[in-house]
């Protein structure tokens, strides 16, 4: 088998996406050493980040030329079995196309995109879930909001989630926050939080809700770092920053490298998540393998990948997110459980599953059976993980 995938946004920090699509090759490498795989992408320095089997192809970073042109040459060329997108097909393909639609934001929240992203987003990704020959998607949450949006029928929609970095893991305590002091200047503990600085991921909310809390707890001695690459929506953050009355104790990382990222998942006392929308959330995995007790949304997909090893609250009430950081950092033993809970929930992902999961519906197209690597003990498909328990 010869499988090609869009692999354009490694190297771009495209985050999310390109989360996915590395640990996603990555995993490939370690389970499938019988197919060949094709990795379409954009830059020179990508390629250290691609498995040195993978043959390696240059495409335009511009998505006009790459999707109208550099994507359909290199696709016929090569003559892959199939070619694995996000979110984007391009606008003539020879093979199948395996499209992974991590969430349908663009139809369930428009008020989070610009105009023109909201047009480009409903016509390309309505082309491609259409013409696709299946669409992966990473929670229940996401294939139930697929399926809401788009008249498909609902075999062709499977669910396969993702899952932390292997990388990210607990490392020695003191370490992590000696590294995180000398980084950022401050002795002190703090409440982290990843995301883009962005409406949809409600920084201006958890820095007002971490407001409330420093005022009715005045002897806390925590800062707020908020991790996550600049937007155009960067200044009215720091604008509620500054008007916080806190805002010497609130700092702003910008973009970091996985081995920052991991000394900070370690180093803080709580994790903040209080985005109003994800298709999954994967910062809550990570910092739960790094062994932090986690507050989170929830709504959209976030209580599914949470699970009750997650204190939730409502992303909208400001009151009920400063409840959660005050019950986590003023209550050793709820965090202390939070901590052992989310180890435990972090390790039921696995990327070696949803690689696993996600050859299966490769084969599934081409009609060929899954190599045995792909498969358990028994001879039978590894099953993707179940990551929540739904009402029937």
């Amino acid at each position: 088998m010869r499988f090609a995938v869009d692999a354009h946004a490694i190297g771009q920090h495209l985050t999310g996406n390109e989360v996915y699509v590395r640990s996603l090759l990555r995993a490939f490498a370690e389970i499938d050493r019988e197919s060949d795989f094709i990795a379409y992408i954009s830059g020179r320095e990508a390629e250290q980040l691609v498995p040195e089997r993978f043959v390696v192809r240059q495409v335009a970073a511009n998505p006009w030329r790459r999707l109208g042109w550099d994507l359909p040459r290199r696709v016929l060329a090569d003559n892959p079995d199939l070619l694995h997108v996000q979110y984007t097909s391009p606008l003539l393909c020879s093979a199948p196309v395996v499209a992974t639609v991590h969430d349908v934001s663009y139809i369930e929240h428009p008020e989070y995109f610009t105009a023109a992203r909201l047009r480009q987003l409903r016509f390309t990704v309505a082309r491609t879930v259409k013409r696709a020959a299946k669409i992966i998607t990473v929670s229940e949450f996401s294939r139930d909001a697929i399926l809401r949006a788009y008249d498909i029928p609902s075999e062709k929609v499977h669910a396969i989630p993702n899952a932390a970095n292997p990388d990210f893991r607990p490392i020695g305590r003191e370490r992590a926050q000696k590294a995180v002091r000398d980084r950022l200047g401050f002795d002190s503990p703090f409440v982290f939080s990843v995301g883009d600085l962005q409406p949809r991921k409600n920084q201006i909310g958890l820095i007002a809700a971490f407001a409330r809390l420093l005022n009715e707890y005045p002897n806390l001695r925590h800062h707020l770092v908020l991790t996550g690459k600049e937007t155009w929506y960067t200044p009215k953050v720091h604008e509620a920053a500054r008007n916080s009355g806190y805002a010497a104790r609130i700092h702003f990382t910008g973009f970091v490298s996985d081995s920052e990222l991991l000394e900070l998942y370690n180093a803080c006392d709580c994790f903040a998540f209080p985005s109003f929308y994800e298709g999954f959330g994967l910062p809550i995995l990570e910092a739960m393998a790094c062994g932090r007790a986690v507050a989170c949304s929830n709504t959209a997909a976030m209580p599914e990948v949470a699970d009750g090893a997650g204190l939730l609250f409502n992303p909208r009430d400001t009151d009920d997110i400063r409840r959660a950081l005050k019950d986590i950092l003023i209550d050793p033993e709820l965090r202390g459980r939070l901590e052992r809970l989310g180890l435990q929930r972090a390790a039921s992902f696995t990327w070696q599953k949803s690689a696993r999961a996600t050859l299966g519906v490769y084969h599934e197209i081409v009609g060929a059976p899954l190599p045995l690597e792909g498969r358990n003990s028994s001879g039978r498909k590894e099953p993707a993980v179940a990551i929540a328990h739904r009402d029937q």
